[in-house]
């Protein structure tokens, strides 16, 4: 019996959502989600960016993992899957600018303004407690 490429895709992938989603961060799945979420968020949104790389698996979820952990987290928590649902992942874009398209990456927004961003540059040259570090040091900045 052969695996269909969907449910392979889907056997793959979902380990990787649910490192998010099993700590409370709610994933976006269409553009629609998106802008039923982000445009009118009051407070503080964390949105990530996750992604099927090795530093979105060894950094990225296991830093904002360790992030949330925090006593001062953001009021919203989202994700958005680079490559999977790509035109949700499009819209959340849209509030990173001047931020290219970066998978993975991490933002944090207040009030749905851009506050502070980790570029994929930023994850995959540090640690995931580095990563941590600088969530943390934002989180206590802007999610009081």
């Amino acid at each position: 019996m052969s695996m269909s490429f969907e449910r392979y895709m889907f056997d793959t992938i979902q380990p990787m959502r649910d490192e998010l989603t099993n700590i409370g961060i709610k994933e976006l799945r269409t553009p629609e989600e998106v802008e039923a979420h982000l445009p009118d968020a009051k407070g503080t949104t964390l949105v990530v960016i996750n992604s099927v790389c090795g530093c979105a698996a060894g950094l990225c979820r296991p830093g904002v993992a360790k992030a949330l952990e925090n006593a001062v987290v953001p009021d919203h928590l989202f994700t958005v899957f680079a490559g999977q649902d790509k035109e949700a992942t499009a819209a959340a874009r849209e509030y990173f600018a001047p931020y290219p398209p970066s998978s993975p990456s991490i933002a944090l927004l207040k009030d749905g303004e851009l506050v502070h961003f980790i570029e994929r540059h930023g994850i995959e040259n540090r640690s995931a407690e580095e990563i941590a570090a600088d969530l943390t040091e934002a989180f206590d900045k802007y999610c009081q």
